[in-house]
C-alpha cells in the first residue's frame, strides 16, 4: 500500500512558525533596546553605557539564528523589515511630540518628550550602526559556515557577532558624538561598548542560539 504523504500545507505552516516568532522577537526586542537606550548605566559617577547594550546583542543572537536556519537572504528581508518597523516607530512617536496635551498631563507631556524627544543625528547612528552591523553580521555567520559546516556553531555566532557588533558600535559612537565629545571619550565609549555587547553575546546569546536551533529543527522534522 502506498503510503500517505503528510499534509504540505501542514507542514508548511509547522516549518513557517518558527520564522515568525524569531521575527517578532527580533523587531520586539530592537525596538525596546532603542526606548532603554535613555536609561543610562553607571557605577558611582562613572557612566558605563546605555541599557540598551542589555538587550541589544539579543537582536544579533536571533539574526544569527535567521541566518543559521533559514540562510542570509531570508536573515537580510527580516533585518530591512525590522530597519523599516524601528523608522516607523520613531516617526509615530515623533509626530505625537507635536500634538496638544492637557495641562494637568504636562509632567506626562515632559516626560514623554524626554524618552521620545529624538536627536536626528542619534536616529541616524543607531538605523546606520544597526543596519550595517546585522546585515555584517549575516554575511560573516554564511561564511565562518562555509568553513565549518555545521560544527562548532559557537564560532560562527561569537566570531559573526565580533564583526558585527564592532561596525555597529564603531559607526553609532562616531557619528552620534564625533565633535561633540573628546576623542578619548570616544574611543571609551568604542571600547566599553564593544566588550560589553560582546561578554553578553558569547555568555547570554550563544547558548541561547543554541537552544532556539535546536527546538525550531525539532519541530521542522516533527
Amino acid at each position: 500500500m502506498k503510503q500517505v504523504s503528510e499534509n504540505p500545507a501542514k507542514n508548511r505552516e509547522t516549518q513557517s512558525t518558527g520564522l515568525v516568532i524569531v521575527t517578532a522577537l527580533l523587531v520586539t526586542l530592537y525596538l525596546t533596546s532603542n526606548v532603554m537606550a535613555t536609561k543610562i548605566i553607571s557605577i558611582g559617577n562613572i557612566s558605563i553605557f546605555d541599557a540598551g547594550t542589555i538587550t541589544f546583542p539579543l537582536t544579533y543572537m536571533l539574526g544569527d539564528v535567521l541566518t543559521e536556519i533559514w540562510g542570509f537572504k531570508t536573515a537580510k528581508k527580516v533585518i530591512w523589515l525590522t530597519f523599516l518597523c524601528n523608522t516607523l516607530f520613531m516617526a509615530f512617536t515623533a509626530l505625537a511630540l507635536i500634538l496638544p496635551s492637557p495641562d494637568y498631563l504636562q509632567e506626562t507631556a515632559n516626560a514623554y518628550a524626554v524618552i521620545f524627544g529624538y536627536v536626528p543625528r542619534i536616529v541616524a547612528a543607531s538605523l546606520l550602526g544597526f543596519l550595517a552591523g546585522e546585515l555584517t553580521n549575516a554575511w560573516v555567520l554564511v561564511k565562518i559556515k562555509a568553513i565549518t559546516g555545521n560544527r562548532h556553531l559557537w564560532i560562527r555566532t561569537i566570531g559573526s557577532s565580533a564583526v558585527g557588533h564592532l561596525l555597529d558600535t564603531v559607526l553609532f559612537v562616531l557619528v552620534a558624538f564625533t565633535g561633540t565629545a573628546p576623542a578619548f571619550d570616544l574611543f571609551t565609549m568604542i571600547l566599553i561598548q564593544y566588550f560589553a555587547k560582546l561578554l553578553i553575546e558569547a555568555l547570554g546569546g550563544t547558548p541561547l542560539a543554541y537552544g532556539a536551533i535546536a527546538w525550531i529543527c525539532k519541530r521542522r522534522n516533527s
